[in-house]
Formats: C-alpha cells, structure tokens, sequence
C-alpha cells in the first residue's frame, strides 16, 4: 500500500514554499517573529501545524492498527480492532480535512476569494442590488375568505 500521508504533507508543504520563496521552517519563524506581517503567511503555518498534528495522530493510530493485526490470527476482527480502525478512519478523515483547508488557503481563485462583497460582512458599498427586478408578493384578498383560508 502506497505511503499517501508524504505526498499529502510534501505536496502542500512545497506549495506553501513556493507560494512565499522560502523554506517552511524559515516562514515559520517568521511568522513566529512578526505575526501581523502578513496575515496570509500566519494563516497558512497555522493550519499546516494543525495538519501536521493529524498526520502524525493518523500515523500513530495506524501503527496501532497494524500491530494489532500481527497478534491476531487473519479470520478474527474483534471489538478492539474494529476501535482501532474506526480511529485510523477518524484521523484521515481529519487529515483530509485539514489538507483542504490549506490547499483552499493556498488557492487565489477559490471561491469566496474572486471580488469584494462576496461573503458576508463586505462593505455595503460592495454590495448589489439582487439580479432580478423584485416587487413585494400579493396578497389575497381578506373579505372573500374565512377563518381557515377557505372561499366562501
């Protein structure tokens, strides 16, 4: 089974590399030395440590995994290994998560990120009017109908 955790990690970490021109370690310290500085660099070394967390949890529990299998026999997957799996299937899940939020950090055109007054809270300057023309609803009429909304 290929080893997808290091192309995971080396993918996004090399992208964040090319991103800033400087290694990861060096845009880390950085960031560490003046966090305002550029919001976007701080961003992105935040969530790469996030991820970098789940990935070694996710290899942990698999090592975990593993070895549990080596000690029964190959016909036999009881309650203590399916936990196992279920939490090697939990800390991918994690992981995937976290990649995709660096890998939408790491994208200039991702959506949300194209113009101003596309997400909430944008200047109402930015805002526009709604596409198509809108009056307001009619309503029916109140003395043709009864209690319950029925005609008479």
């Amino acid at each position: 089974m290929p080893d997808t955790s290091e192309d995971v990690m080396s993918v996004l970490t090399e992208r964040i590399e090319d991103r800033f021109q400087m290694p990861l370690a060096d845009l880390r310290r950085a960031v560490e030395a003046a966090p305002q500085a550029n919001p976007e660099a701080t961003t992105l070394v935040h969530w790469h440590g996030l991820l970098t967390e789940t990935q070694q949890a996710l290899d942990t529990a698999e090592d975990a995994l593993v070895e549990a299998l080596g000690t029964q026999p190959a016909d036999v997957l009881d309650d203590p290994i399916m936990e196992l799996a279920h939490q090697v299937n939990s800390a991918v899940a994690s992981r995937d998560g976290r990649a995709m939020v660096v890998n939408y950090l790491l994208d200039p055109n991702a959506p949300g990120k194209r113009g101003p007054g596309t997400w909430r809270g944008a200047s109402p300057a930015t805002r526009r009017a709604p596409a198509l023309p809108t009056s307001p609803p009619t309503l029916p009429s109140a003395r043709n109908t009864t209690a319950h909304g029925a005609a008479r």
